[in-house]
């Protein structure tokens, strides 16, 4: 976007093309290749088989999934309609208490997510608010890790909205809870959808947090996979990445398509 110039832009493209391969499209393909893989002892694999994607759903892994979806979306819709609440709240406070109170909400994201699995841990491991050996404690650990990036994208959408709507709409005598629902919302939907989106993603792929506080019967997929890897499963592990990245994929394209309806309203 910044280069004018054709010689300029083909030298570019001619850098960015094989540096995005290498990086990105090769560690993909050789997970993709794994996933399908009977043995690999040689450059390529000796056979290919779909031999660990019938297996992995009829297995224990097809719960993971499921547990791994629930937990993104309950823990996502909390730190949305939190993370809204918040940014809507401490929108028209002063430059300092709000810079102080944003350095607050975004403490979580500065702290490896391991230290934040080992405190709920700890946290919730005494009575009166005995949580460990449950779902919830799950919730709650990707909720902590994900609600500083939802809050995050609701302030910077609110920044970006016209305040001339708001206004008229107050001076047509539009109570406060009415434009809230008529007028910021609508028109906030986007970034809504986008925050959603982010956090979604997030936890779909949360590891660290979660691998100190599941319970047995709520294993997430990537706890699985990170399971798999270590007794040298790396064919199931594959198999499973693969899986993972396609239902969050599925997800993340539902949600732009509605993104995308709220802006053409």
């Amino acid at each position: 976007m910044l280069v004018w110039s054709k010689t300029g832009r083909f030298a570019v493209w001619a850098v960015a093309v094989p540096l995005f391969l290498v990086i990105y499209g090769l560690p993909v393909a050789v997970i993709a290749l794994a996933s399908i893989s009977g043995q690999w002892n040689d450059i390529l694999p000796s056979h290919l088989t779909l031999a660990h994607y019938a297996n992995a759903f009829r297995s224990d892994s097809f719960n993971n999934l499921k547990s791994s979806i629930w937990t993104g979306v309950i823990a996502s819709a909390a730190a949305l309609v939190s993370g809204t609440w918040a940014a809507l709240a401490l929108r028209e406070l002063k430059p300092l208490p709000k810079r102080l109170l944003d350095l607050f909400f975004f403490i979580p994201s500065a702290v490896p997510s391991v230290s934040i699995g080992l405190g709920l841990l700890v946290a919730f491991s005494h009575r009166p608010l005995l949580l460990n050996g449950t779902w919830l404690i799950v919730l709650i650990a990707h909720f902590v890790l994900i609600s500083a990036f939802t809050y995050g994208n609701v302030t910077a959408g609110l920044s970006r909205l016209p305040n001339d709507c708001e206004q008229i709409a107050e001076s047509l005598g539009a109570r406060p809870f009415y434009k809230l629902r008529r007028v910021t919302l609508p028109l906030l939907m986007p970034y809504l959808v986008a925050a959603f989106s982010l956090s979604f993603a997030m936890s779909m792929g949360e590891l660290g947090a979660t691998v100190m506080v599941y319970p047995p019967g709520w294993v997430t997929l990537p706890v699985n996979i990170f399971a798999l890897s270590d007794r040298g499963a790396i064919f199931d592990a594959a198999t499973l990445t693969m899986i993972l990245g396609a239902a969050t994929l599925i997800v993340l394209l539902a949600l732009s398509r509605l993104s995308t309806k709220a802006m053409l309203r």
